[in-house]
């Protein structure tokens, strides 16, 4: 195939016009037409230029059939797997935004006699809680029939989008970590900075903001922050990743054995965190201690996913 050929080929594949492609390289469509042609040739940063739009290899692009090299998405894995990923990140994002939510609003708003504040707060934390399962739900019955349907895919992704994809994953983990460390750091040095001051003096002092609860505010807007890359990344990279998907569909590998016990184990684990919330909230009225458990439970969740797949021998 000639570069024409392949540069036909690839903006057909991703479904794209020529106006597109001319809009993305700076040049005129006229251009495009004329380098799908072979009327003439790109110049060398155009092809490097190229070559990292469609995520292919210079030496492929210009030397090989790049036809050959390509899997169709059959079924539409890509696309469904991609929205599934933006649904569960939506969620847990949800989750943890009405936790910082509920905290926001103890340090702002004052006491008032026979109005219970942290009661308010549980309610609004609740209406973020039930729109995130609604999401969870529909997001999970519509996986499930889409794997029942399609128990096994072929790998069609090139070697190049999955290596942009790793750059990709690299920034989204650092960008967590450094959102985490923003976090404890302005929660650390908050103890110095509201030491005796008059912010601190509680929920109860009208006109005065209630320093222990903004600290929390502003550590968990940063764990939202964080901890909805890591979600993004991780369901990002489970949908790259074809060959643990055919395996979780294998009834007699290691893996679907494995998923069948992480599962099981953590279901029951977020089962006992919301038991101890309700308890924690409802019965004794501490929503300021029922508020973490969430969070506690969900990292015990990935501790045991761990311990459970350390031993698999079909990790690559």
């Amino acid at each position: 195939m000639s570069l024409g050929e392949n540069l036909q080929f690839l903006r057909k594949r991703d479904n794209i016009t020529q106006e597109q492609l001319a809009e993305a390289m700076e040049v005129s469509r006229q251009s495009v037409s004329k380098w799908e042609s072979d009327a003439s040739y790109p110049e060398m940063d155009k092809l490097l230029q190229l070559a990292d739009f469609f995520h292919c290899s210079l030496d492929n692009m210009i030397k090989q059939d790049v036809s050959s090299q390509y899997v169709e998405d059959k079924n539409h894995y890509d696309s469904f797997f991609d929205k599934f990923s933006k649904q569960i990140t939506l969620g847990v994002g949800l989750i943890l935004s009405g936790l910082t939510t509920m905290l926001f609003l103890l340090a702002i708003l004052p006491e008032k006699p026979g109005f219970d504040m942290e009661a308010l707060g549980g309610i609004v934390f609740f209406i973020f809680i039930a729109i995130a399962v609604a999401i969870f739900v529909v997001a999970g019955l519509q996986s499930e029939h889409f794997e029942k349907e399609h128990p096994y895919i072929e790998d069609f992704y090139a070697k190049e989008e999955k290596e942009a994809f790793h750059q990709k994953f690299v920034k989204w983990i650092t960008s967590g970590m450094v959102f985490i460390f923003i976090g404890l750091i302005l929660a650390i040095g908050s103890d110095f900075v509201f030491t005796g001051k008059e912010i601190a003096a509680g929920s109860g002092t009208p006109g005065f903001i209630d320093a222990d609860y903004l600290v929390g505010a502003v550590f968990m807007l940063c764990i939202t922050i964080a901890v909805t890359l890591f979600t993004y990344a991780g369901t990002q990279q489970d949908r790259y990743d074809i060959r643990k998907y055919n395996l979780k569909h294998d009834y007699n590998s290691q893996t679907y054995k494995n998923g069948k016990r992480t599962g099981t184990v953590c279901g029951c684990i977020m089962l006992l965190a919301t038991i101890i919330f309700l308890a924690c909230g409802l019965l004794a009225n501490h929503w300021e201690y029922a508020a973490p458990i969430y969070a506690c439970f969900g990292v015990a969740c990935g501790i045991a996913a761990i311990i459970i797949n350390r031993n698999n021998p079909e990790k690559e």
